[in-house]
């Protein structure tokens, strides 16, 4: 027993030394490989720096300046660590590492479809621009200001104040309306005058009213038009132009066109009317309502007349 004890001390110290001695060759070479990766994590910021500095002379696309300064530096950072395993004898490893990269690869790209469709879509999206960080976008009903993009996610500020993070793939799927592209927007309004008014007359005056107002652009596009036979008014559509995104911003002059044009009508006697609703109670060929309560009424009073008497007799 004791010899068994013995021997299995004596290989257990011969593994340590041979452990030790091996580590001692290695020390050059591990020294060798710290200062690599030191000088392959420099090389790699100076790297994303320099493409950064590069493309922003070429390009003011945000989101495609931080893809390619991103790729370069982990492309850097990746050629060092394989180059270090070579120095260090690890050339097996190497190899079984990129077999297994590739393997892990393929299985992470089922396993994260939606991770992987986003990085895509964030890459199509960089190189497409659609919009610019900054400029007023809808996307899936959601409005607001493009505040920052990844290769995952766009984020959308909202005029409520909120930030909303919309995937990419959804972002480059969708209709992108950019609000800010052509510097300009229309107002739309609907308004409704009474069956008696001159309606040659309230178009002069809407039209007018809207030229008097401040932020108006391209008048002469500005679109007057009869829109149908309403239930109690003529309905029409004044469409104009305004500076956007600028001040004093959509809601504000959509506000004060509504009030010019409510001014202009009061000034000069134009009506909007309001909804009319004609209850009919009389069937086709009867009596209007008015007189059936007053026959009804003369009904029941003749009726309580005819059985007073008939109580006097009794009495």
């Amino acid at each position: 027993m004791d010899l068994n004890l013995d021997k299995a001390l004596e290989m257990i110290i011969d593994k340590i030394k041979n452990w030790f001695d091996v580590f001692v060759s290695m020390l050059p070479n591990m020294a060798a490989a710290v200062i690599l990766l030191i000088v392959f994590i420099v090389l790699a910021k100076l790297g994303a720096m320099m493409v950064k500095k590069i493309f922003s002379k070429t390009s003011d696309n945000v989101a495609l300046k931080n893809l390619f300064s991103t790729t370069v530096q982990y492309t850097i950072i990746g050629l060092g660590i394989f180059i270090i395993l070579g120095i260090l004898k690890l050339d097996k490893a190497v190899t079984s590492l990129l077999a297994g990269v590739g393997i892990i690869g393929l299985a992470l790209g089922f396993a994260f479809q939606d991770i992987t469709a986003n990085f895509v879509s964030g890459i199509i999206i960089a190189f497409r621009r659609p919009f610019m960080l900054g400029d007023i976008v809808e996307v899936n009903d959601i409005m607001g200001i493009a505040s920052r993009t990844n290769l995952r996610v766009t984020v959308i500020k909202t005029f409520q104040g909120q930030e909303v993070y919309i995937p990419n793939k959804d972002v480059l799927q969708s209709p992108i309306y950019n609000f800010t592209t052509l510097g300009k927007r229309r107002i739309d309004l609907t308004v409704g005058v009474s069956y008696g008014d001159d309606l040659e007359k309230v178009e002069s005056l809407v039209k007018e009213a809207i030229k008097k107002l401040d932020g108006i652009i391209d008048p002469e596009n500005t679109i007057f038009d009869y829109e149908e036979f309403g239930s109690s008014s003529i309905n029409f559509n004044i469409r104009f132009w305004i500076e956007y995104p600028d001040q004093p911003g959509f809601l504000q002059l959509r506000n004060q066109a509504i009030k010019a044009i409510k001014q202009a009508f009061d000034e000069n006697d134009i009506t909007i009317p309001f909804p009319i609703r004609t209850l009919d109670f009389g069937i086709k060929g009867g009596q209007k309502l008015s007189d059936m309560q007053l026959s009804t009424g003369k009904e029941n009073r003749s009726k309580t007349n005819t059985e007073d008497d008939h109580q006097q007799k009794k009495n």
